[in-house]
């Protein structure tokens, strides 16, 4: 790193610190300050740039509202969203592993029946089952399953005034053996939006915004830590490249074609249609 006679003001700015009363906090903002101060000093960081760094801050917090959440998504294409994660849902024994919440969750879902249809636009029809368990094996009944997914335009119902309430996204309640099931449409692959900052900051570096089809799932049940998490699709061309670095490989599935007319008909489903047999596996939650 350079050398620059600005470092005494670095440690200026700390030791003004010295009075905080909140032990975290404040090794919280000695690491920010003396991080950010590293970084302009390592760079030589000029005042237009700066300046420039302030309106892209500006312009993220401007693009947020009660539907989308730019800063999230700046976190996420810069991939601290993806460190995070690791750093606080280590993956631990045979429990799933976790991805992203994403910019676009938002609270109301329905509650729907075991096996409902949550598309209620155009796809390819498809079928998500299996059973949550422990890490024994043994069966979680009545854990809440939240699930959502963009429509085939590549936009969340919350994005996209033009859909049906509701339309992709639903609550299940797991049965006595753990078992869930809902249907729905194939997911596509999707661009992130790039009519905001973010999207012009990915593009200024040569990034391309696009995410693999994939379903979100928000499980949650009594003793077991929450499960925040996402099913990917294993032949979509951007697995290898997802623009937030979410797609784990022990996420990615693949999509198999039933054209059984029995099992069909059973969940009220044209033949053939694609089918996901999955198992969650939950962690509990340490005492």
């Amino acid at each position: 790193m350079k050398q620059s006679p600005l470092h005494p003001l670095t440690e200026h700015v700390l030791d003004s610190m010295a009075g905080c009363a909140d032990g975290r906090l404040k090794e919280i903002m000695r690491s920010l300050v003396g991080h950010l101060h590293a970084f302009a000093i390592d760079i030589q960081l000029t005042g237009d740039e700066w300046r420039r760094g302030i309106d892209f801050l500006t312009e993220t917090g401007q693009k947020c509202d009660g539907i989308r959440q730019e800063f999230i998504l700046l976190s996420d294409t810069l991939g601290l969203s993806i460190v995070l994660d690791a750093i606080n849902h280590g993956h631990e024994g045979h429990s799933t592993e976790s991805s992203l919440l994403g910019p676009f969750y938002r609270e109301g879902a329905n509650e729907e029946a075991f096996g409902a249809n949550i598309a209620r636009t155009e796809g390819e029809p498809a079928l998500i089952h299996g059973r949550l368990i422990d890490e024994h094996g043994g069966p979680v009944a009545g854990a809440l399953i939240e699930v959502w997914q963009t429509a085939n335009n590549g936009m969340y119902e919350g994005q996209d005034m033009d859909q049906p309430e509701s339309n992709l996204r639903g609550k299940f309640r797991s049965g006595p053996n753990g078992e869930y099931a809902f249907r729905t449409i194939k997911p596509t692959s999707y661009p992130i939006p790039t009519d905001g900052p973010v999207g012009k900051m990915l593009l200024a570096t040569g990034r391309h915004p696009m995410r693999p089809g994939h379903i979100h799932f928000l499980i949650e049940a009594p003793g077991y830590e929450t499960l925040t998490t996402a099913l990917y699709s294993a032949r979509d061309e951007y697995i290898e490249s997802d623009a937030v670095f979410g797609a784990k490989p022990s996420l990615v599935i693949d999509y198999v074609s039933n054209d059984n007319a029995s099992a069909a008909g059973k969940w009220d489903l044209p033949s053939p249609f694609y089918e996901v047999q999955r198992d969650f596996v939950l962690c509990r939650r340490s005492a």
